[in-house]
């Protein structure tokens, strides 16, 4: 079946879109769509090893030529160490494996929204969201693509929390595995964009200890979070970074327990989990966004959150560099993005060379955010194709 045309995502919104796309980063707790079920008991959840798939489902919009592609259900870990039960999608070539099996690319996505329905899973098109999908199945590898805790199933979406995105993104590779038909390898590279490439590089961090009998040989990212307290401080002021920074501290007042009500002006957060409801998957509502997004034009903090002890250790808790990663990196980074600021990409890229980390880093001169994946995609596949071959790491460090 042919790959449906591509919607436009959050990250190829225009500017104006964009800063309407950026309210609804986080929301409040959130039940998902009446047609996402999770027909799955608690019992079966806590007894399920972590990859455990409870339902295959036939993808929405069907598979890419020559392809075959399946909604799941997988059993993963919450934030707080409990079972939990996630969704997601793995694609593969139709053709017959090759008998040392196939190996896997997990793609970490970009922001959606956080609604239950607004999971890229649920996507016609899901296919035309992967960057270099095309790509990875000609050269025969099994794509898994996680919806995120919360996505796709009944829960909440810890946006920007990178043990949560992590452990998703890990058990989506068990989860391939354990589908006869894609005769997944336990050799994988995690490749993201985005929020993605911010849960790239945690699962790059966690895969060790997390999921140690799967073979982690490299992490590619285009335009990562890396730095959020710099990341929140570059963009303060602006409607888009105050919304980023907003709806975030709305997620992990609600992850963490924490009181929203220290950081708002009175009378805003209603406003704010109104907004926090949406989708980011057409244009059409990010049109609707920006008509909800009218009552939070005006400043709604009242103080600083990297100014308050509790709020700033989630900045840095959730920012990546705090463990080594010890597999090869690749990161894209647009000298045009005004979402993530080049010099953090740039000085998260150093601080991994000085850790012994051999990186690859893709400047692409004039690139917006909303592109780096897209531009990257050529290059990122073939490099992680190299990895795969075992081949030598190229290394950016000290030039």
């Amino acid at each position: 079946m042919r790959v449906l045309p591509r919607l436009a995502p959050l990250t190829r919104m225009p500017a104006l879109l964009l800063i309407a796309a950026l309210w609804v980063l986080v929301a409040p707790s959130v039940n998902a769509a009446p047609d996402l079920k999770l027909d799955v008991s608690e019992a079966e959840i806590r007894k399920a090893k972590p990859g455990r798939v409870f339902h295959i489902h036939p993808q929405v919009g069907g598979a890419p030529a020559n392809a075959k592609a399946f909604r799941i259900v997988y059993r993963s870990t919450g934030l707080n160490g409990e079972p939990i039960a996630v969704s997601g999608t793995v694609i593969y070539p139709a053709t017959p494996a090759p008998k040392e099996g196939r190996d896997v690319i997990a793609w970490a996505h970009y922001t959606t929204g956080v609604a239950g329905r607004c999971a890229p899973g649920l996507l016609p098109n899901l296919s035309g969201t992967i960057p270099g999908l095309e790509d990875m199945l000609s050269r025969g590898y099994v794509v898994v693509a996680t919806d995120y805790e919360g996505l796709g199933l009944p829960g909440v979406h810890a946006y920007l929390v990178g043990i949560s995105e992590a452990q998703s993104v890990l058990d989506s590779v068990r989860a391939a595995r354990n589908l006869s038909g894609a005769q997944a390898t336990n050799r994988f590279i995690v490749w993201g964009h985005s929020q993605g490439g911010h849960a790239s590089l945690f699962s790059g961090e966690l895969a060790a200890s997390y999921a140690p009998e799967l073979k982690l040989l490299g992490v590619a990212a285009a335009a990562p979070a890396t730095n959020l307290v710099d990341l929140f401080k570059a963009q303060k002021g602006t409607i888009a970074g105050d919304s980023l920074t907003a709806m975030a501290m709305l997620s992990w007042s609600r992850t963490y327990n924490l009181p929203i009500s220290e950081l708002l002006e009175d009378g805003v957060e209603k406003s704010v989990e109104k907004v926090a409801g949406s989708c980011l998957q057409s244009i059409s509502q990010m049109l609707q966004l920006l008509k909800l997004a009218k009552p939070l034009k005006k400043s709604f903090l009242k103080v600083d959150p990297a100014t308050l002890p509790a709020w700033r250790d989630l900045m840095v808790k959730n920012s990546p560099g705090a463990a080594p990663l010890s597999v090869p990196v690749f990161i894209a980074q647009g000298t045009g993005d005004t979402t993530v600021n080049p010099a953090l990409t740039v000085r998260y890229a150093k601080e991994l060379c000085k850790a012994g980390t051999p990186v690859q880093l893709k400047i692409l001169k004039g690139v917006s955010h909303s592109f780096a994946a897209e531009k990257s995609a050529y290059g990122a596949v073939q490099w992680m194709t190299d990895r795969f071959k075992g081949r030598r790491a190229p290394n950016d460090c000290g030039r």
